[in-house]
């Protein structure tokens, strides 16, 4: 059976946005985190994001300056499957399903096939809703060496205890610590 696996990048705080939706405290680069993202990738092939996520980062423009880990990694996810969750837009750019009710039935479905794991890319109100629903099997969280005091949250509205296990923890040189959990049922 698949898992889904919520994987993002959080502040010390627990903040995945800055409070004007800013992203630039996240460390990243060819020598911080790519190695571990592109092996992420690699256990992956569906990719299921909220409308706000998938407008924003869901479909890069891959240019002749992108760099060598944009081409490899965007190259990778534009070829999986690739689901977007709106109950206000029914078509998107890109080669992508839409889902606006019935989440529950098809994240089973999904997981019942044969394949790689589940990417559940966000945002927090679709985390929200996969939280509640008991949809998320694994943790793996960037947490990143800053507080920003205020943002948007990662987990908001969360309905009930959610008990995990440490998997894995990683440090890097600039102070992200990678931390993977699973689900304990």
């Amino acid at each position: 059976m698949r898992n889904v696996i919520l994987s993002a990048a959080i502040s010390f705080d627990g903040f995945i946005e800055g409070p004007n939706g800013e992203i630039d405290w996240i460390i990243f680069g060819e020598n911080e985190g790519a190695a571990d993202l592109m092996d992420f990738v690699d256990e992956i092939d569906t990719v299921l994001y909220g409308r706000v996520s998938y407008e924003m980062w869901g479909n890069p423009l891959i240019t002749d300056e992108s760099s060598k880990f944009e081409k490899s990694f965007n190259g990778t996810i534009s070829k999986m499957d690739r689901y977007v969750f709106s109950r206000t837009k029914t078509e998107f750019d890109g080669n992508v399903q839409v889902v606006s009710d019935n989440i529950a039935e098809l994240v089973s479905d999904l997981k019942s096939r044969p394949g790689k794991n589940i990417w559940l890319y966000g945002g927090a109100s679709l985390v929200t809703t996969f939280m509640n629903l008991d949809l998320v099997d694994e943790f793996w969280l960037g947490v990143m060496p800053v507080i920003l005091g205020k943002g948007k949250p990662l987990f908001t509205d969360v309905e009930q205890r959610h008990r995990l296990r440490l998997k894995e923890s990683k440090t890097s040189p600039s102070g992200v610590v990678s931390v993977r959990y699973e689900t304990v049922r």
